[in-house]
């Protein structure tokens, strides 16, 4: 059976990739003053850029202002101006000051898995930025730990469970990101609930998932997380219970 359910942060409990896309939105424009964006392929710049810096910078809003800043200078051979660096610096601090906006109807889906299992919180991404969306979400109390990682990677659920004392099979996660959520999850023996977001920052579309997965299920939105666990948890018994 079930005895741990792990939820993500970011997308899943509330809103964020919105706000870094209509920062990138707005880089693009300021470099729109200096080169043809078309034709210069901003996003895969900026993607790859983010991408070779995921290990000096780690995920979230400051490591896309560095990587910004690197890819403006790139692009325009060094001619962006001081006043544009800046501009971009901005964009950052407005992504990290942006207020915590819960999804509809996600503090009643986690207070009704709360009710039949014990629940943590894992989140990636900057530490500062991430304890403060936790603080302003309201949902703190709810979870018995709050697990703020740099990474999501079957290492990092692997040494969650173990400090729960918990094998990888009694234990489901629930998410959007199928590279970061699902996927090592399921890896490990896990089990998974998918809540897809409508809009999903490119790095994390990379998985090598069927769709087919048993251990899996998908749901619209928050409203189906209680009844989806609870279907997993079944299963779970299930496979547990036969020879």
């Amino acid at each position: 059976m079930l005895e741990l359910i792990g939820f993500d942060g970011d997308d899943t409990l509330w809103h964020s990739e919105g706000y870094y896309q209509a920062a990138g939105a707005e880089f693009q424009a300021i470099l729109a003053r200096y080169i043809d964006v078309t034709d210069s392929q901003v996003q895969a710049s900026m993607l790859a850029t983010e991408r070779r810096n995921l290990k000096l910078f780690g995920y979230g809003a400051k490591g896309m202002t560095l990587s910004m800043v690197e890819t403006a200078i790139a692009l325009t051979d060094a001619r962006i101006e001081a006043r544009d660096i800046h501009q971009i610096v901005q964009l950052g601090k407005t992504v990290l000051e942006h207020p915590v906006e819960l999804l509809p109807g996600v503090r009643e889906a986690v207070e009704a898995v709360a009710a039949r299992h014990a629940i943590v919180l894992i989140t990636k991404g900057d530490l500062f930025h991430q304890e403060k969306k936790v603080a302003e979400s309201g949902l703190s109390d709810l979870f018995g730990r709050i697990e703020i990682v740099s990474e999501k990677n079957e290492a990092t659920y692997q040494r969650v469970l173990g400090e729960f004392d918990l094998a990888p099979a009694q234990f489901a996660m629930v998410g959007n990101s199928l590279r970061s959520d699902i996927e090592p999850v399921l890896a490990l023996g896990g089990w998974a609930v998918h809540m897809p977001y409508h809009v999903t920052w490119a790095h994390e579309l990379e998985t090598g998932l069927s769709g087919q997965e048993e251990r899996l299920l998908s749901v619209d939105g928050p409203a189906g997380i209680p009844a989806a666990v609870a279907r997993l948890g079944e299963r779970a018994a299930a496979s547990l219970a036969a020879p």
